[in-house]
C-alpha cells in the first residue's frame, strides 16, 4: 500500500479497567473502505472517536495524511462523521441540512446550491431538496446524513454503525449503495460495525478487534476462509473450532490427530507438536456419498437437522464428544440420529494461532 492516509502507531486507551485500544498499530490506504469489526466492548467505536478527535489516546500516535493530529480539535481535522443517529436538523429542508456546513464555511449561496445539487444527485436524492428532512424514510434520512458529510469533501468519512437503525431490507440495500458511493467519490471510508455480513459485503479490508487488540487485519475473503486465531474463527458464523493435536511436522505440513482420525494439512510453522485448534467452515464439511471422496474422514453422530431456509444445518458430535455443524443447501442425510462418516478436504482445515491477551 503506497499511499497511506491514516497511521495508528501503538495507540492505547483505557477507561478504568476496560481496555479499548491496546498498542494498536494499523495503516489505511487512501481511497480504501476500511472496517473495524468486533463485538460490543471490543473498542471499535472508541478507536473511531480517537481518530476524529472526540477522545484522546493515552499513548501512541495518530497521523492523518502524514500529520500527527495530537491536540488538533475535531473541526480542524477535515474528517466527516456519520452516526447511528442521523442528527437531522428538524426545522430545515433536505437542501438546508446538506448545505449547512458549507454555509458555516462562508460559501456563497450560488456555490452552496451547486454543490448541494451535485451531492444530492450522487446519493440518489435529486428533486428532494425542498422536502422536510424529518418526513423522509430512514434510508432517505441516512442519505441526507451522508450527503451532508461528503459535500464538505473530507479527507476521510468516519461511519459509526450508521445502518443499525434500519430494517433488514433497507440495510442490505444501503450496504450496496454505500460501497458504490465510496467507489464513485474515492473518499476513504472508516466504518464501524458488529455485523459480519455488513463488513464482508462492503470492505476492502477488515480489522477484527478483541478487547482493543487487532486479532487480524485482512481482505474479507481471507478473513472468512483463513482466520488466524481462535477468536476470529469463532466470531464468524458458520466456522467450527475443533481441538486436535499435532503429532509431527515436516516440509511445511503437519500430521494431526482429530478425534482419533489422522490428517495431514498445510502448516504455518508455529509449532511442531502438541495441542492445536483448527478452523473448519460448516459448508466445507461433507456428508453422505461426498464424504467418501475426501482425504480427511471422521466418524460422527448426526444428532439433529435444522432447516434455516437458505441452508440446512446438520448438528454433529465427533467420537471425542466435540460438536460440529455442517451446512448445505439441502438435507444431506436421510433419517434421524445415526452414526455417519463426514469428510473434509485438507485445504479446508486451518491451523489457528493462540489469541493475544490484552494487557
Amino acid at each position: 500500500m503506497s499511499d497511506i492516509i491514516l497511521e495508528l502507531d501503538a495507540v492505547s486507551k483505557r477507561f478504568g479497567a476496560t481496555v479499548t485500544a491496546d498498542r494498536l498499530s494499523l495503516r489505511v490506504g487512501r481511497g480504501e473502505f476500511f472496517t473495524f469489526l468486533g463485538p460490543s466492548g471490543s473498542g471499535k467505536s472508541t478507536i473511531l472517536r480517537m481518530i476524529a478527535g472526540l477522545e484522546q489516546p493515552d499513548g501512541g500516535s495518530i497521523r492523518v495524511d502524514g500529520r500527527d493530529v495530537a491536540g488538533v480539535p475535531p473541526w480542524k481535522r477535515n474528517l466527516g462523521m456519520v452516526f447511528q443517529q442521523y442528527a437531522i436538523f428538524p426545522h430545515m429542508t433536505v437542501a438546508e441540512n446538506v448545505g449547512y456546513g458549507l454555509k458555516v464555511r462562508g460559501l456563497s449561496g450560488a456555490d452552496i446550491g451547486d454543490k448541494v445539487a451535485a451531492i444530492l444527485r450522487l446519493v440518489g436524492l435529486a428533486g428532494m431538496d425542498g422536502k422536510n428532512a424529518t418526513l423522509l424514510s430512514g434510508g432517505e434520512q441516512q442519505r441526507v446524513a451522508l450527503a451532508r458529510a461528503l459535500v464538505l469533501q473530507p479527507d476521510m468519512l468516519l461511519l459509526d454503525e450508521p445502518l443499525s437503525a434500519l430494517d433488514e431490507k433497507i440495510r442490505r440495500e444501503m450496504q450496496t449503495e454505500l460501497k458504490h458511493l465510496q467507489q464513485k467519490t474515492g473518499t476513504t471510508f472508516l466504518y464501524v460495525t458488529h455485523d459480519q455480513e455488513e463488513a464482508l459485503t462492503m470492505s476492502d479490508r477488515i480489522a477484527v478487534l478483541n478487547k482493543g487488540v487487532c486479532a487480524q487485519c485482512d481482505a474479507p475473503e481471507r478473513l472468512f476462509r483463513r482466520p488466524r486465531t481462535r477468536f476470529v474463527a469463532a466470531f464468524f458464523r458458520g466456522c467450527n473450532v475443533v481441538e486436535a493435536e499435532i503429532v509431527g511436522a515436516v516440509q511445511g505440513r503437519a500430521d494431526l490427530r482429530i478425534a482419533g482420525a489422522a490428517a495431514s494439512v498445510a502448516a504455518n510453522g508455529s509449532r511442531a507438536a502438541g495441542p492445536i485448534a483448527l478452523a473448519i467452515r460448516a459448508e466445507a464439511i461433507h456428508l453422505g456419498p461426498r464424504a467418501a471422496a475426501c482425504p480427511v474422514r471422521l466418524a460422527a453422530t448426526l444428532e439433529e437437522v435444522v432447516y434455516r431456509g437458505t441452508n440446512v444445518d446438520h448438528l454433529l458430535r465427533l467420537a471425542d464428544g466435540q460438536q460440529l455443524v455442517a451446512a448445505s443447501t439441502r438435507r444431506e442425510v436421510d433419517g434421524g440420529s445415526q452414526e455417519i462418516v463426514i469428510g473434509v478436504d485438507a485445504e479446508d482445515i486451518v491451523l489457528l494461532e493462540d489469541d493475544v491477551a490484552p494487557l
